[in-house]
């Protein structure tokens, strides 16, 4: 055995105790940083050839693990542009050259340009919803955008489609054609003084984002038959085309309605849906509004219409939107990102992903808390949250470090411990040396 040869053994065990005192040094620095992942040093044996006689200490050689895997605690905050990963996955950031990267802080804030931007500058990609429903690039960030919450000017969406539903009060007396609504003629009162139609209405809007009324009359046309419950005339007109004097709102001006039709009723007081089963022109679920004036073409679904013994009722539920402004966004679990509106339903304007590789714990480490995929960690997968085994989206939190400060205390005092102990080994070699050099003298 060689003295010079158990001195670097010692000095080899003293730089593995000090990047292992490296490691612990960075958890507890970053035990408050936002996704921070901990990492630990692993130590491995070197070992030299010896023979029987003659014994050649080696030395330990150290890598360096991460736990990337290991999910951080959730703490919620006040903001909506907070955000933490419940589960597995990366967001996709940019740095400031251009680079895509992975990280798990998800501190965001709004730039100056609207953009968000964590706290070491990464600002969060997404993919528009600029031509409806966004497709990932699952091997690839192509068509990636920074995510930008400045949604600003009015926005005004075109009604297309609605849908109707209630029921019509199957004790309602029978009208005269000629004194139907369709006929652009008030219905009247019956003998008892109860309206001879049910009337409700509707507001859509139109490509400039203004509201268009339209009132809905359904009065009962036909007795029941063998096969039906009924039959009921649907009449419908726009708000403003009704008469302005006398006591009703007939007659309307243009005369014609901007739809109608016959709704037939089973025994059952359903609506008859199969064309083959009702008369010839019958409304079998859908009926289009037809609106020049206002250039209007409106899909309209009366199929979960009923014809029961019980009181008239509608309502109806169009798409499209008033002209509004945007007052903030929300933050959906599935990546969603709203905007919301002072007026009509909130609107996707992005949809985040998520980012993953087969081996997270091989992912090469780089300043800002962020990863990069290398060879040994796999290629980058890309998936939207909730999906594919991906973890969810939490608005409003934020993933906290994985670090045991407790257990990096302990890790500390081994690591001194251990040193001391090596750097004894080589002191004791230099005073053999010390011995063989003074038996010269």
């Amino acid at each position: 055995m060689s003295i010079f040869g158990s001195m670097k053994t010692a000095v080899s065990g003293m730089n593995a105790q000090a990047n292992r005192l490296s490691t612990v040094a960075d958890n507890i620095a970053n035990a408050n940083t936002t996704g921070y992942k901990s990492v630990s040093t692993a130590f491995s044996s070197l070992v030299l050839p010896s023979s029987a006689g003659n014994y050649n200490s080696g030395g330990v050689q150290t890598s360096v693990r991460q736990s990337v895997t290991s999910q951080g605690d959730l703490s919620y905050t006040t903001s909506g542009t907070d955000l933490a990963i419940s589960g597995d996955g990366f967001f996709i950031v940019q740095s400031p050259d251009g680079t895509s990267v992975l990280t798990r802080a998800g501190d965001f804030t709004k730039d100056k340009n609207g953009n968000l931007v964590n706290a070491a500058g990464f600002t969060l990609m997404g993919y528009p919803y600029t031509a409806g429903p966004p497709a990932v690039v699952v091997n690839g960030f192509d068509g990636l955008v920074p995510v930008n919450v400045n949604q600003s000017g009015l926005t005004a969406i075109e009604s297309t489609s609605a849908t109707f539903s209630g029921n019509l009060n199957s004790d309602m007396p029978v009208v005269p054609a000629a004194d139907l609504p369709s006929a652009n003629v008030d219905p009247g009162v019956s003998a008892a003084g109860t309206p001879n139609t049910y009337k409700t209405s509707m507001v859509v809007f139109d490509k400039l984002g203004g509201k268009v009324q339209y009132d809905f009359y359904f009065t009962k046309s036909a007795a029941a038959t063998a096969t039906t419950s009924g039959e009921w005339d649907v009449a419908i007109y726009r708000k403003d085309a009704a008469a302005t004097s006398g006591t009703s709102s007939f007659p309307y001006s243009p005369a014609t309605p901007v739809a109608s039709g016959t709704m037939v009723f089973d025994k059952s007081g359903n609506l008859i849906t199969d064309p083959a089963d009702a008369d010839a022109g019958s409304i079998t679920g859908n009926v289009t509004i037809a609106d020049t004036t206002s250039d209007l073409s409106i899909d309209l679904d009366l199929s979960k219409y009923t014809q029961k013994a019980s009181a008239n009722s509608g309502t109806g539920s169009p798409n499209g939107q008033p002209a509004s402004e945007v007052t903030g966004v929300t933050i959906d679990k599935d990546g969603t990102v709203y905007a919301n509106y002072k007026e009509g339903d909130p609107k996707p304007v992005f949809r985040i992903p998520l980012a993953t590789v087969a081996s997270p714990d091989e992912l090469t480490l780089l300043s800002g808390n962020v990863y990069q995929a290398n060879g040994r960690s796999g290629v980058t997968v890309t998936g939207y949250p909730q999906t594919n085994g991906f973890g969810s989206i939490q608005a409003g939190a934020l993933e906290g470090s994985n670090v045991d400060l407790a257990g990096e205390l302990t890790e500390m005092i081994e690591s001194q411990r251990s040193y001391t102990a090596n750097s004894k080994v080589f002191q004791t070699g230099s005073d053999i040396m010390d011995v063989l050099v003074n038996l010269k003298r």
